[in-house]
């Protein structure tokens, strides 16, 4: 029964609209509907739902396939509200049998307000857990919209009281003199700390009390992101969402701090789980097939992940790691290094074909590239684990590779396509900062006069690359452009790109930028193919991250500044003729 369950969560070899299917266990009888019979597990859930907002005698109806880039936990559930829940990403991962309406949205809350009410009552923890369970269970029920008017009731009425605080501030204000290191004034000091602290404070320790509650909250805060990110500035609910998520990020950071972590290489040997998420997780680099997952946890490559002990099955940063015998220009080098490398050399002295070899040679490895890493939880972010999980496998490398001391990132650099369209749009009306004089006229006999326009449907559809002449021509400038985008475009004073920013704060150098580097079609859609190698030499890095944080200084390569000067200069001598 373990094996035939571990095999039936391994993912098929093909991609179906996008998305990696995954095989599904044989269902069990349980509950009918008119679509079809739910499975045991369902049905139990199901009654429990019932059982939770007094839904009693509804009939059920199966649900479509839940989304795999959504994966929950599963956990038995029954009548008792005490038994176990599924936390989890809401409905997505959820087989809900019903749609919920706005009276369970209200049920839900009149629970939200039943346990806050227990706050500074010598009610039992036993039953407020039992409360907070049945809430969690019954929030994850809930479709979208009924979630965000939950969430709205949740940031507006269980926040700061200000009348209370400034009650609190006044009794302070009252104190004489000789007072302030009394007792009185510690107590005060107490009530003014308590009433400054939002209602839900207390809801949310009690949730990170219980199995799988900090996975929800996590998961809780990801659901506000969303809400907020299609707030209005002028709506009365954004300043008590801005502070609800705060709150939740200050929580989050708490408990996510890297000395809760866990580093674990991931390997082929590694539970169908963990690689199942690392699948569905990766964000730089798809993974097309089960073959190709199997190629990034083997020989040549390490993958490691950041754990934590409350989400044990679930990686919180994946990092991939490739070693090769040079630091890699692109993702063909990747592959090409890691072929190479395999080769088993005593096949080849002996006259054969060199067949690959089922083990590493650690005097062929002499640098160790990152070209992927995701932090896969939209809950945690703003929370800085990135950073450290590289800094680790940095270290983790040198302990098995003692001869590598060459450690950079291929990276993608996404936006520079959209922010060179912009440009190009630009040239189009006649405020051309892209192409000098003499490129222009060049660029007019490959494309005509309409080159802006007509440059930007060929980078958008591609088909560039199906022009020999115009790829060569196109090599000089969209490579001065991209360290302009990526040296000199800023965002209050830092790197304008995401990706830039985050290495550079690490301390990262901007080493190189390699033309023709990811020729997928999400690496073209990125930056016309464009990548840039970010440099860690580990002595220098914290050096190198102060002078960033700190003066706003990046530190690059030769290559790189003598790009960013000629597109500066460029940029300086188009602007003065306009």
């Amino acid at each position: 029964m373990m094996i035939s369950r571990r095999l039936a969560r391994i993912p098929n070899l093909g991609v179906v609209g996008g998305e990696q299917r995954f095989a599904v266990a044989g269902v069990r009888g349980g509950l009918s509907g008119p679509s079809g019979p739910m499975s045991f597990r369902e049905s139990e859930r199901w009654r429990f739902f019932q059982h939770i907002l007094g839904l009693g005698g509804v009939s059920a109806r199966p649900a479509s396939h839940s989304s795999p880039s959504s994966p929950g936990t599963s956990r038995s559930l029954s009548e008792d509200e005490g038994s176990g829940y599924l936390f989890g990403a809401g409905d997505k991962a959820n087989n809900f049998r019903r749609e919920s309406t706005i009276d369970d949205e209200a049920k839900v809350v009149g629970l939200l307000k039943e346990i806050l009410a227990y706050q500074d009552t010598n009610m039992s923890n036993w039953i407020i857990e039992s409360k907070v369970k049945a809430l969690c269970a019954a929030y994850s029920y809930l479709l979208k919209p009924h979630k965000e008017g939950f969430l709205k009731v949740l940031a507006c009425e269980f926040a700061v009281d200000h009348n209370v605080v400034r009650k609190a501030a006044e009794q302070m204000a009252q104190l004489q003199e000789e007072e302030h290191l009394g007792k009185l004034f510690m107590k005060l000091e107490e009530k003014l700390k308590s009433s400054l602290t939002p209602q839900y404070s207390w809801l949310f320790m009690h949730v990170g009390r219980l199995e799988r509650g900090v996975k929800f909250l996590v998961d809780l805060r990801t659901d506000v992101l969303d809400l907020l990110s299609q707030l209005e500035a002028f709506d009365p609910a954004l300043v008590p969402m801005q502070r609800l998520n705060s709150t939740l990020r200050e929580l989050l950071s708490m408990w996510f701090s890297v000395g809760f972590l866990s580093v674990e290489r991931v390997t082929w040997k590694s539970s169908c789980e963990m690689l199942q998420k690392i699948s569905e997780y990766e964000a730089v680099h798809p993974v097309r097939s089960w073959t190709d997952l199997k190629r990034r946890v083997g020989l040549y490559r390490r993958c490691f992940v950041y754990t934590h002990n409350s989400m044990p099955d679930e990686p919180i940063v994946v990092l991939h790691i490739a070693l090769c015998d040079e630091i890699s220009s692109s993702m063909a080098g990747i592959v090409a290094a890691a072929s190479r490398l395999s080769v088993d050399a005593s096949t080849s002295d002996m006259g054969l074909l060199g067949l690959r070899s089922e083990t590493e040679d650690p005097s062929l490895v002499k640098s160790a590239v990152f070209y992927s890493i995701t932090s896969t939880q939209k809950g945690l972010k703003g929370i800085e684990l990135g950073n450290y999980l590289i800094k680790r496998a940095a270290q983790e490398v040198q302990a098995e590779f003692q001869q590598v001391t060459q450690f950079s990132t291929l990276s993608p650099i996404p936006g520079f396509r959209s922010w060179l369209n912009d440009k190009l749009k630009a040239a189009d009306r006649g405020e051309n900062e892209v192409l000098s004089q003499e490129e222009d006229l060049a660029l007019q006999k490959i494309l005509g006069q309409n080159w802006p326009s007509d440059l930007q449907k060929l980078l958008k559809s591609n088909a560039w690359l199906e022009n020999e002449e115009l790829v060569a021509f196109l090599k000089e400038p969209l490579m001065r452009l991209c360290a302009r985008y990526l040296y000199l475009e800023k965002h209050r004073s830092a790197a304008l790109n995401g990706v830039a920013n985050f290495h550079l704060k690490n301390g990262a150098v901007m080493w190189r930028i390699n033309w023709q580097a990811d020729l997928s079609p999400r690496g073209l859609g990125n930056s016309c193919g464009i990548m840039v190698n970010y440099r860690y030499y580990l002595e220098d890095t914290e050096k190198n991250s102060r002078n960033y944080l700190e003066l706003n200084k990046i530190n690059a390569s030769e290559q790189v500044m003598q790009l960013a000067a000629s597109a500066e200069r460029l940029s300086v001598q188009l602007q003065s003729k306009m």
